[in-house]
């Protein structure tokens, strides 16, 4: 594998703000695509994860290729459920946003725990990233899903021996977190605008 699991997410992240920094629809759901391999790697520890990723995806693309010149911006999939009220919707691309946001926000904690945390054991760098992020979000099945799944988490550094390929997978994940995490705020802080962003599993 040439440099890491990373690279073609980084690669993708080089295109994912228009020139007026308006995040691009396209772009940025290739980069939660890409990230789809590296979730792999976790086996069946974050399938409910890479699942839930792929889903709200996929309806997302949906909508965006039902007529790419008025979705090509991310918010505008967002803000045409606004307008007709259906944005609280459980199908609603504005839910698929917000849930594909929380689960990266996940995956960004738990990158950074990798880094950051070298003598964590996976399950600890999961359960702290998870309690941070969607625990919150999640009612007590999902929690309770979620923490029996995390203990079937690969060994750290095997993990970490899979994803690196022929880079630095330290940088490749430093960089990926800076670049990646403020597009999650953003999304946040559209989402909030209009209160949706406080939407619970339900």
């Amino acid at each position: 594998m040439e440099g890491t699991v990373f690279a073609p997410a980084l690669k993708e992240l080089e295109h994912v703000k228009s020139e007026h920094g308006e995040i691009l629809s396209k772009h940025f759901l290739e980069v939660c695509k890409h990230i789809l391999p590296v979730i792999d790697k976790f086996g069946t520890a974050l399938a409910l994860v890479k699942s839930d990723i792929g889903g709200n995806v996929s309806r997302l693309e949906t909508m965006y290729s039902s007529n790419p010149s008025r979705f090509n911006y991310l918010y505008s999939l967002v803000q045409v459920e606004v307008e007709t009220k259906t944005a609280k919707s459980s199908s609603s691309c504005t839910n698929g946003l917000l849930w594909l946001t929380r689960a990266m926000d996940f995956l960004v904690a738990l990158f950074r725990n990798l880094v950051e945390h070298e003598d964590w054991t996976m399950y600890q760098a999961c359960t702290d990233s998870y309690n941070k992020t969607l625990k919150k979000w999640h009612g007590w099945l999902a929690s309770s899903s979620f923490s029996v799944a995390m203990k079937l988490a690969p060994s750290r550094k095997k993990f970490m021996e899979v994803i690196g390929g022929t880079g630095d997978i330290n940088a490749d994940i430093g960089k990926f977190c800076t670049n990646f995490s403020p597009l999650l705020e953003e999304n946040h802080k559209f989402l909030a605008r209009f209160g949706l962003d406080d939407m619970k599993a339900s």
